[in-house]
């Protein structure tokens, strides 16, 4: 779960290292506001959950405050890989002699904590081992391992860094690693760590990924208002609404919606509907044993995506029985309604009892059944799979 720079700063700031004079503001006139009490040039950053907003236009440099005021217009009029811009970080504007890198990350390979530092920062970490692969220093620890100073020390020395700052470089290291160890990170990185024209050492540019399974060892983090969210993108509306009802569920960018029994059918049947030319519009995943309501709720967060065209629905009953998948079905249709065609089989534990609670609804109220064909054993998988896809291509013209 990938943290803003804003939030990454604020705990690096906690945690000892200098970083930029800097304020989080969300319109135009705040940005005006803080370069005139700041009385200094500001670099405007687009506070995004994405890589790359350089490239595309995400960042930008005011000498004064009416240009902070136009530029901070321009940067929420855009969106940046499709997220839009809310917040935008106005920091002072650093002179810069030169720029370094350094991160914690997990090597998982090797099951290692490793430690990197290059004397080129500013660009991605992955150039620079595709470019300057020489220019990559390392150190790798076992996950109960205790990096030394002596060896951060030795790390700062090993990029260039001059004699006056290694001290000041080194702390900085072996406090970022002590920060991933606190925070139970994936990931933190500062890029680039800045050496001033004054000669001051600063972090200019931060990122910071926690492991979302550990958020409830962080209450520290949930008030600084920092919540559960994608490593790219916040959370939609309907995986929130998903997280509020129990449910797994991820939002995907296709148009055929994924009714599934437990993750590894919902995997399968989300290759399935590659295979066959369709996109999948989300991952989902009941759980254990659902109960036919959390089933009818699955229903409603793909019945409501305007983005589905059809439903593509899959059962395969083991400890999660298919009565009870149906009885969710019907009590979905019942409830809430169907809007758009789909297609549904059933097998394993069962099965036929799930049928015959379909026969049965649909004897009672045939209108509730119009949009849905229901499959038992008979009819393989396969066979489902490329009938979605077929009703979300017929649907989409």
């Amino acid at each position: 779960m990938r943290l803003y720079e804003f939030e990454a700063k604020k705990i690096l700031s906690e945690f000892g290292i200098p970083v930029p004079q800097g304020k989080v503001i969300t319109s135009s006139e705040q940005a005006k506001r803080f370069a005139e009490d700041l009385k200094k040039p500001v670099v405007l950053k687009s506070q995004i959950l994405s890589g790359g907003r350089g490239k595309a236009g995400g960042i930008k440099f005011a000498q004064t405050p009416d240009e902070a005021y136009s530029s901070a217009k321009e940067l929420f009029s855009l969106k940046i890989k499709g997220f839009p811009v809310e917040k935008i970080l106005l920091d002072e504007r650093l002179e810069i002699e030169k720029e370094y890198y350094i991160g914690v990350t997990l090597d998982r390979l090797n099951y290692k904590i490793v430690v990197i530092a290059s004397s080129e920062g500013g660009v991605e970490i992955e150039e620079i081992a595709k470019k300057h692969p020489e220019k990559i220093k390392k150190i790798g620890l076992d996950i109960d391992e205790k990096l030394f100073s002596f060896q951060a020390f030795g790390l700062a020395k090993m990029i260039g860094i001059e004699s006056s700052d290694i001290r000041t470089v080194g702390n900085i290291i072996l406090t970022l690693w002590k920060l991933y160890k606190r925070y139970d990170a994936k990931l933190v990185e500062i890029n680039p760590l800045v050496l001033t024209k004054d000669k001051k050492i600063v972090a200019c540019d931060a990122r910071m990924s926690v492991d979302d399974d550990s958020l409830f060892r962080h209450p520290e983090l949930e008030k600084m208002g920092v919540e559960k969210r994608h490593e790219e993108g916040e959370m939609t509306q309907r995986e929130k609404k998903a997280k509020e009802w129990g449910i797994p569920y991820l939002d995907l960018d296709g148009e055929v919606g994924m009714f599934p029994g437990g993750a590894g059918f919902g995997i399968m049947g989300n290759d399935f509907i590659n295979y066959f030319g369709g996109k999948p519009a989300n991952f989902m995943d009941s759980g254990g044993g659902p109960t036919p309501e959390r089933l009818a709720q699955m229903l409603v967060l793909l019945d409501e995506n305007p983005k589905v065209k059809a439903i593509f629905g899959a059962r395969f009953g083991g400890i999660s029985r298919c009565d009870d998948f149906a009885k969710g079905v019907v009590i979905f249709l019942k409830e809430h309604g169907l809007s758009k065609p789909m297609v549904l089989r059933m097998t394993g534990n069962m099965w036929k009892q799930g049928l015959e609670i379909f026969e049965k609804a649909k004897k009672d109220n045939p209108e509730l059944f119009k949009n849905i064909e229901i499959h038992g054993i008979g009819t393989p998988i396969e066979d489902i799979a490329k009938r979605a896809v077929e009703l979300a291509k017929k649907a989409k013209k």
